[in-house]
């Protein structure tokens, strides 16, 4: 498809995804099932799920940026569809358009629990907390059918393995069951994302995800509940949303986060021109001066991929978002409350089926 052709198909009704465009992958080829999603009701694209066996499932993480070393995804793309999302470029790589296809071409690991149950069972595995969901969320629409996500919760419970979670989804509800026994052994500590409390917005920016107001509603639930629980303002975008800060920030507090936390918006390969484009369709009144900001804050660029710098930016508007920030934070009662690390003390492998302790 050509470029033109792309323009022209994304400036038709969207009906409910976050981009119509078929961006080309920088590197242009499992059962497929459509799904229906109960978020939106339009006549757009079906999902389609390709069923995948993972080789492996625990990924390393380098960056020093990130506070994780370890993460497990059981899905690839994601039906939200949030026009903003850094793990698009990653369809690429499948022969995937990282605009469309990656809202509507998803990829679950079906024995995601097998593998990861296999990998702590490694005598070389070394027990540290392991973020679940960070590429795309893991409990996207598709996860209330397949349940591969709760599988996991089970497989962590029974190891005792400390996990985090970061979702913008009120699926993560129906597991409180697990999340309450990690909880009471300290082993969980759940992050919920919120990027604005306007409802048509949020419908434009993640078409397919919650509303801020039943997110907010998450973070009491599993309060109420005893799970810790963070929260996320992210991605904080110049003259879109970067106004609800302190809004957003004292909702969450108010909701009974225990800490906030923020990111600016990342637009690594694919997503820079496809959030342009969506910028062009919504907002085409404040696109340049939307992008003439991010460029400020990454030294007259889209994006840079520095670690230290490629969250927040640099620059004059960086450092005023910071500083609303923290004052938000100060002023919201957030500064003082504690996060508690996550137990690895008591991660233990449990005897597989059929074997036995022995006497001697």
């Amino acid at each position: 498809m050509s470029a033109s052709e792309s323009k022209s198909n994304s400036r038709n009704n969207l009906n409910g995804r976050g981009t119509a465009s078929t961006i080309p992958g920088r590197f242009e080829r499992y059962l497929i099932e459509s799904v229906p999603c109960e978020e939106v009701t339009d006549s757009g694209p079906a999902t389609e799920v390709r069923f995948e066996n993972a080789r492996t499932l625990i990924s390393k993480n380098e960056s020093p940026d990130v506070p994780f070393k370890l993460s497990v995804n059981p899905y690839r793309g994601c039906e939200h569809g949030c026009i903003y999302c850094f793990a698009r470029p990653g369809h690429a790589y499948l022969e995937l358009s990282p605009g469309l296809d990656f809202e509507t071409k998803i990829i679950a690991k079906a024995n995601a629990a097998e593998v990861f149950e296999h990998e702590l069972r490694r005598p070389q595995y070394v027990c540290q907390p392991i973020a679940v969901g960070i590429n795309t969320d893991a409990y996207q629409p598709i996860e209330k059918k397949l349940k591969i996500t709760r599988s996991l919760l089970k497989v962590a419970l029974k190891y005792k393995q400390p996990i985090s979670l970061i979702t913008k989804s009120h699926l993560i509800l129906r597991d409180i069951d697990l999340l309450q026994s990690l909880a009471e052994a300290n082993l969980v500590q759940v992050a919920v994302s919120i990027t604005t409390l306007d409802n048509q917005l949020k419908r434009q920016l993640e078409p397919r995800a919650a509303s801020g107001s039943n997110r907010l509603k998450v973070i009491e639930s599993l309060c109420t509940q005893g799970i810790p629980v963070s929260a996320l303002f992210a991605p904080v975008i110049p003259f879109v949303n970067d106004h609800e800060l302190e809004n957003i920030v004292s909702a969450c507090a108010l909701a009974g986060a225990n800490s906030v936390h923020y990111i600016s918006l990342r637009l690594p390969h694919e997503v820079a021109p496809l959030f342009e484009e969506w910028l062009r369709h919504y907002l085409p009144d404040r696109a340049d001066r939307v992008l003439n900001r991010i460029r400020d804050m990454h030294q007259g660029r889209l994006y840079r991929s520095e670690f230290g710098t490629r969250m927040t930016g640099t620059g004059v508007y960086a450092d005023l978002i910071r500083q609303r920030f923290h004052l938000a934070r100060k002023q919201a009662g957030l500064n003082h409350r504690r996060v508690n690390q996550l137990d690895v003390s008591q991660f233990k492998i449990p005897p597989e089926a059929g074997e036995q302790f022995s006497l001697f």
